[in-house]
């Protein structure tokens, strides 16, 4: 069944179970699966609505990211700490924000809890902005009456979790820029630098190195069928990103052969891991129970292994294994971290032990980013010197046969 993998914004207005009206955005593939979306959080659609996308960009176009929900965590966080109400910290950040679509948002959120519904309620009517695991972090504090206290613990989380994916990022993006100048320059040398060589060739009126032929025969053709070449690249990069969105067992295979990169790899486990322990000790410090909170945790770590291992915990976990016995038996945790969730378990402290492992791991993964230009370097200059390097003594081999035989 062919399916719209691109999701769209949609605007909608609804009514809630007390007959209070309300809107918002929403991102999704269809307007089906918004209205689906709006009775799974007991809201009745009424109108639903592509949001028009503005002809040039500009700032009503630009989408809400993470960081800015991190931001406003933190923002939130800080103005409720100073006793600030809740209602006049939404009007205040909302005024502040220079993106509409923050405002907007903000705004209504603000109108749902002055219309006599929790924050969390206000909340879930953004389930793209605000998921399921900080939903339940808010909730959690407005039953327990400690809204101010896991409000900071959620700017602490949000703050932390998005600091490691652009670390992730950071490290994923700057071999493989590298990589992709190396491809242009060298698709560059080939089409233009290469054939002004060719010309000169031609009047020497003498076979070419095998080298030299080879590098010149490349160059014909690429001069010939770039767009072939090219063409062929951005359609396996399409494939490949369209196989990745629908195909989970691609996900796992790509996620597994990640982890076992060299490198790379182990700057994927330690992130996992990380967030896996500050993700599980921010829900068990807001008092949730373990069984719930591994749910939420599992999609939390950022891979398909790692978030198949916390479910297979889960099921154990349920069926009345300790934590740490759950851990062992998935056989994806070092034993450090085991080791101190069994001493958190014995202590009755678990939240603090795993604050303790997200704190080393995050220590860990920021100082391997900030490593990995002096580790991948060499490897980055190997590559550049034998295709652009290459390339040249392919050029000049002809000059120096001539020059022996003069």
């Amino acid at each position: 069944m062919a399916a719209n993998t691109s999701k769209d914004t949609y605007i909608w207005e609804g009514t809630d179970s007390k007959g209070n009206r309300s809107k918002g955005e929403i991102s999704a593939r269809s307007d089906a699966i918004v209205k689906a979306e709006l009775r799974r959080q007991g809201i009745r659609p009424l109108k639903v609505k592509k949001k028009s996308k503005p002809l040039f960009g500009g700032a009503g176009g630009k989408p809400i990211t993470p960081k800015d929900i991190a931001i406003f965590s933190r923002q939130l966080a800080t103005m409720m700490a100073a006793g600030i109400p809740l209602v006049q910290s939404f009007d205040i950040i909302g005024k502040g924000h220079d993106k509409p679509a923050m405002q907007e948002m903000l705004g209504d959120i603000k109108a749902t809890i002055e219309g006599g519904s929790t924050l969390t309620e206000g909340l879930n009517k953004y389930p793209f902005q605000f998921d399921e695991l900080f939903c339940n972090l808010v909730e959690a504090g407005e039953h327990a009456g400690i809204l101010e206290e896991l409000l900071v613990k959620i700017a602490i989380y949000k703050e932390k979790t998005e600091s490691m994916k652009a670390k992730i990022k950071k490290a994923l993006t700057y071999p493989i820029s590298v990589l992709v100048v190396a491809v242009i320059v060298t698709s560059i040398l080939l089409i233009f630098v290469v054939p002004q060589f060719e010309s000169l060739f031609k009047s020497f009126g003498a076979d070419l190195p095998a080298f030299t032929q080879m590098v010149v025969n490349m160059s014909r053709f690429m001069q010939e069928s770039w767009w072939i070449v090219f063409g062929i690249i951005g359609a396996v990069v399409y494939s490949l990103l369209q196989i990745k969105k629908r195909s989970r067992k691609f996900n796992h295979f790509l996620d597994r052969t990640m982890l076992k990169m060299p490198i790379i790899g182990e700057i994927l486990n330690k992130a996992a891991i990380a967030r896996f322990a500050r993700t599980l000790s921010t829900m068990s410090a807001a008092g949730v129970p373990l069984v719930e909170a591994l749910e939420s945790v599992a999609g939390a770590t950022g891979n398909i292994v790692y978030s198949d291992a916390v479910l297979q915990m889960r099921e154990q976990v349920a069926t009345g294994l300790q934590l740490q016995q759950s851990m062992k038996n998935v056989e994806i945790f070092p034993h450090m971290v085991i080791q101190m969730v069994a001493i958190g378990e014995e202590a009755g402290s678990v939240e603090t032990m795993l604050g303790k492992v997200a704190d080393f791991y995050e220590e860990d993964v920021d100082n391997a980013v900030e490593n990995l230009a002096t580790l991948i370097e060499p490897i980055i200059m190997s590559i550049l010197g034998v295709l652009v390097g290459g390339l040249i003594i392919a050029m000049y081999l002809p000059i120096f046969k001539m020059g022996s035989v003069i």
